[in-house]
């Protein structure tokens, strides 16, 4: 057996285990992967290399050059952005400008409150905190790189007490990725390297800190591969020096065939997924080999709002989260019934979701509204998701759309009728739905939430996998904790989807731009 392979093995029982399993496995071994110093040629040097290129890695290039810095960033990828690039654009901002100017009560002890909720309290509240503290910060950063959000009332997300997500131009996380890639390749000492894989870190002598990383350029991507991280031998090894640390903002693992089923049996090979193929757990599990300490790793979110119906990320997210969610109902096929709050966090929905799917495979439930039911600024993608292959359907009457998904016309018209006058009588309604009261219900103007003059509107829902919880544990600096130690490994920052801990069992949605920003510029700055 190859000591690729060993590696891999040992980094898998690493994060099955958890901090048990980095216990069991001495410092001497879990390092014994890594090369050090004295091991290798340096083939180039610099400040700072960065391993990633979505908001995480180019906000720490981007304020690690502008602090005078030499960068090196590298991407294993054709194409810069990771999952950045189809996020649906959506941006938590708590108690920001945007809410002050639109007369939207909010404060960072609400949006923590919100968090821990989603998150099952296992939160770790420092770093919840922290982007609290720099959010509005992150946000003005992305705004001076060139990004451009919609000047409307913030959008309501689920699992959310107030409205505060901020949703770029183009409705993309693309919207912010692009201009900050512009940005970043501009400034002074800053070099992006894609199709370079990171293969693992250059520890120093004495094996106790990270003074670079070996890699290999010409690297090609392989989706085909169980396990391109261990099957994939393409590209050209190369060895950098990085005199002020590293900064690992590799991202998640959601495809991961192999690792994320370990973590989470139910997420067998074949099942799709809303991330990009690079997805994997190669970068996480080389910092495991080096000591770092693992948190949360089998905490795997699953999006609640995507479809069966299109492959990955797709529109349904947005059609559904900003629309058919939002004052729309879902409901069972089964029954025609409502099964959850639709504006719940992920994790509810999702768990409410697969309840109707392990009783009934395939047996997918349906998300209902009609125009009225969507955010102003998703009306242009209401023919987007009717032109995309049957994502989202059309129907003149609610009797057709029954017929369609084979529902109980009678019980799915009485489902509607009720949703409707609890709403006009102020009756809060049995899921305790927040966005059916007090100021989001203006919106409506009077109206009923679902108008029963149609046309209506549906979207088939799946629960994805989304989201990584869990990762490699970091302090309020971004420094990467070591297991051996309890302290920081010197040289070694990580920020984004490959760390844990922040938002605990299950991630708000929106969340995630505000994490990867806020710490990928707390890596830049403290590195």
């Amino acid at each position: 057996m190859s000591k690729e392979t060993m590696s891999r093995r040992d980094a898998l029982r690493i994060g099955a285990l958890g901090t048990v399993g980095v216990a069991m496995l001495t410092a001497s071994n879990a390092m014994a992967a890594a090369p050090t110093e004295k091991d290798v040629k340096f083939d180039e040097e610099y400040d700072v290399i960065v391993i990633g290129t979505g908001f995480a890695g180019l906000a720490a290039a981007a304020k690690a050059a502008e602090r005078g810095y030499k960068v090196l960033i590298l991407e294993k990828m054709g194409r810069v952005g990771g999952n950045s690039v189809i996020n649906g654009g959506g941006m938590a901002v708590p108690n920001s400008s945007w809410q002050k100017k639109y007369g939207i009560e909010d404060s960072g002890e609400m949006f923590i409150k919100d968090c821990l909720k989603a998150g099952l309290g296992i939160n770790h509240v420092e770093l919840l905190e922290t982007i609290v503290k720099r959010s509005q910060d992150a946000l003005d950063f992305s705004i001076k790189c060139g990004a451009k959000w919609q000047d409307v009332k913030p959008a309501w997300f689920g699992g959310h007490s107030a409205p505060r997500s901020l949703v770029t131009d183009n409705m993309s996380g693309s919207g912010v990725i692009k201009p900050m890639h512009e940005f970043v390749e501009k400034l002074p000492g800053c070099k992006i390297m894609t199709r370079t894989k990171m293969d693992d870190f250059v520890m120093s002598a004495d094996g106790t800190s990270v003074v670079g990383v070996t890699a290999r350029i010409n690297y090609r991507f392989d989706p085909k591969l169980l396990s391109d991280d261990v099957e994939n031998k393409t590209g050209e090894k190369k060895v950098y020096k990085a005199k002020k640390g590293v900064v690992l903002a590799s991202g998640g693992f959601s495809m991961d065939k192999v690792f994320r089923k370990i973590q989470d049996p139910r997420l067998v090979e074949d099942m799709d997924a809303t991330n990009h193929d690079g997805a994997t757990a190669g970068a996480l599990l080389k910092a495991f080999q080096i000591g770092a300490l693992p948190v949360h790793i089998d905490w795997i979110q699953q999006g609640p709002w995507a479809s069966p119906d299109e492959r990955g990320f797709g529109v349904a997210p947005l059609l559904t989260q900003q629309g058919l969610f939002k004052f729309g109902v879902a409901v069972d096929v089964r029954n025609g019934k409502r099964f959850m709050n639709e504006m719940a966090d992920r994790k509810t929905r999702a768990d409410a979701e697969y309840v109707i799917l392990r009783e009934a495979p395939k047996m997918y439930p349906v998300a209902i509204g009609t125009y009225n039911t969507f955010e102003e600024q998703i009306y242009p993608i209401i023919e987007k998701g009717l032109a995309a292959g049957g994502v989202m359907k059309k129907f003149d009457t609610l009797d057709a759309l029954a017929a369609n998904y084979k529902i109980p016309a009678d019980a799915l018209k009485a489902t509607v009728k009720k949703y409707n006058e609890d709403v006009k009588n102020g009756v809060e309604d049995e899921f305790k739905k927040q966005t059916l009261k007090g100021e989001s219900l203006k919106e409506l103007k009077g109206g009923d939430p679902i108008d029963m003059k149609g046309p209506f509107y549906a979207i088939r829902l799946v629960p994805k996998p989304h989201h990584t919880m869990g990762g490699l544990k970091i302090n309020t600096k971004a420094q990467v904790i070591s297991a051996n130690t309890n302290k920081p490994i010197p040289g070694l920052f990580a920020a984004g989807e490959v760390t844990g801990g922040t938002h605990g069992a299950s991630r708000l949605g929106s969340c995630a731009i505000a994490d990867c920003l806020v710490c990928g510029l707390v890596a830049g700055e403290n590195i």
